[in-house]
Order: structure tokens, then C-alpha cells, then sequence
């Protein structure tokens, strides 16, 4: 993978055209690439967002947004792979099993929130909240979170200088961990007005944002070497006012 790191590295340092702001802190926030892989070529999931939104109108993303501080919290059926919550945690200034757990169940919430798609396994018998959590539509479906299928594949911090600055973890799980789905969540006054199923190499003729593509650099490649939890996750960022990708 590492044929790959100069060009992305460059072309997320290309100068913004709205970068005199504040340097604000990053927020935590996370994403979440669904991927089929059952077709010759593999397809990935992207919502295009709403023309009023003051962030990223009619882009093509994928689904995701800020960490909550109760996503921590979220009952989950299985727990992260090791490798995974090892390197969710390396550059992080408090790491805990909590902190890396709520980076994703926060991905499968938000893709939840912004498609109807429960992401996890169903269990029989299990209704309402569980281990003092609150019950959400998760509880109500009876399905929990999988977070042993879920992959850690990139991660990226706003440069500084924008308005908005965010630390985002990019995770990627297989279509076929959809479990149940919730109609009517997609729609013209929803986030997102419509949800497209591309193959990867088709999406960049789509209006996205540059992380967006370099995200889909990363998976095709992962994808190429097998998809593994022991692949190297890289890490982008601004170091000495120039952009750089460093591997977690």
C-alpha cells in the first residue's frame, strides 16, 4: 500500500479555499463505508446530503457524523477485534476500551440515524435497553451492534484553519452484516436524499469530498490484499504545515 501514500498525501494538502478561521480542536466523528463484496466489482454505499445543509450540500458521502458521549454505552453483541481497538487507540491523549468502542458503535449509530440500515446481529428474545442502557430502535428490533466484522481503515484529521475541524475515524463493514432495515429514513427532507450502491471504481465521478475519495483510495487497496484486521491503517494529518500519512 505504501505506492499509494505520496499521491493521497498530496492531494489532501492541496490548499483550501476557506482557511483563515480559528485553529479550532478537532472533534471526534466517524464513518462508516458499507461494502458489498458478493459482485465481480466491489460497490459501496454513498448518501448524497441535502442541498440546504450549510455543510457539504449535495456531496455524495458516506454515512457518519460526531462521536456521542453515550455511544460507549450502546449494548453490542459481540466486542471489537483486538487488533482493531489497538490501533484505535495509538495517538489518542486518554485511550481506553471505552474510547475505542464508542468511536464504533458511533459509525453504526450514525449510518443507522442516516439510512434505516441496522448494522449487527440479530438475537431472539432480547428486547428493550441492556446493561442500563437506554432502549433505542436497536433494542427495539433486536439486533446488536457486530463489532468484530467492523474494519478500521483510515483516519484523518482536518487540517487547521477550516471551520470546521474533525477527527474521523473511516470504518468499513460487509453488506452482509445489515440486519434489519427501517423504512422511510431516506427521502427529499431527509439528510440524505438518496442512497446509491457504486462500484469503487466508478465513485469518483461523483461530487465528493477529497478525504471522501482518499478513503476509497485506501479501501480499494485493502480490498485487493484480502481485507484482513491485521492490514495497516493509515493516519492523515498536518505536521510542520504539511500533509502527511503516517500508518497506525
Amino acid at each position: 500500500m505504501n505506492e499509494i501514500a505520496t499521491p493521497l498525501a498530496d492531494r489532501m494538502g492541496k490548499p483550501a479555499r476557506d482557511n483563515k478561521h480559528p485553529n479550532l480542536r478537532p472533534r471526534d466523528a466517524s464513518t462508516l463505508i458499507l461494502i458489498d463484496r458478493s459482485k465481480p466489482a466491489p460497490q459501496v454505499l454513498l448518501g448524497r446530503r441535502h442541498h440546504s445543509h450549510k455543510f457539504m450540500p449535495g456531496m455524495f458521502v458516506f454515512p457518519g457524523g460526531r462521536v456521542e458521549a453515550d455511544d460507549k454505552r450502546m449494548p453490542a453483541a459481540t466486542p471489537l477485534d483486538p487488533r482493531v481497538e489497538a490501533r484505535l487507540l495509538k495517538e489518542v491523549r486518554t485511550p481506553s476500551a471505552a474510547k475505542a468502542r464508542g468511536l464504533a458503535l458511533a459509525a453504526i449509530r450514525e449510518t443507522f440515524e442516516e439510512t434505516g440500515l441496522l448494522i449487527g446481529q440479530k438475537q431472539a428474545g432480547e428486547r428493550g435497553g441492556r446493561g442500563g442502557a437506554p432502549a433505542t430502535l436497536f433494542d427495539q428490533a433486536g439486533v446488536y451492534p457486530d463489532l468484530a466484522s467492523i474494519h478500521f481503515i483510515a483516519r484523518a484529521i482536518t487540517p487547521p484553519g477550516r471551520p470546521r475541524r474533525y477527527d474521523t475515524r473511516f470504518f468499513a463493514a460487509d453488506a452482509q452484516t445489515v440486519a434489519h432495515r427501517v423504512e422511510g429514513v431516506i427521502g427529499p427532507d431527509a439528510e440524505l436524499v438518496e442512497l446509491v450502491w457504486l462500484p469503487i471504481s466508478e465513485v469518483e465521478r461523483l461530487d465528493l469530498p477529497t478525504i471522501t475519495k482518499v478513503a476509497l483510495k485506501e479501501l480499494e487497496a485493502r480490498s485487493a490484499l484480502g481485507f484482513g484486521h491485521d492490514l495497516p491503517v493509515p493516519f492523515y494529518r498536518m505536521l510542520h504545515r504539511k500533509f502527511v500519512r503516517e500508518i497506525l
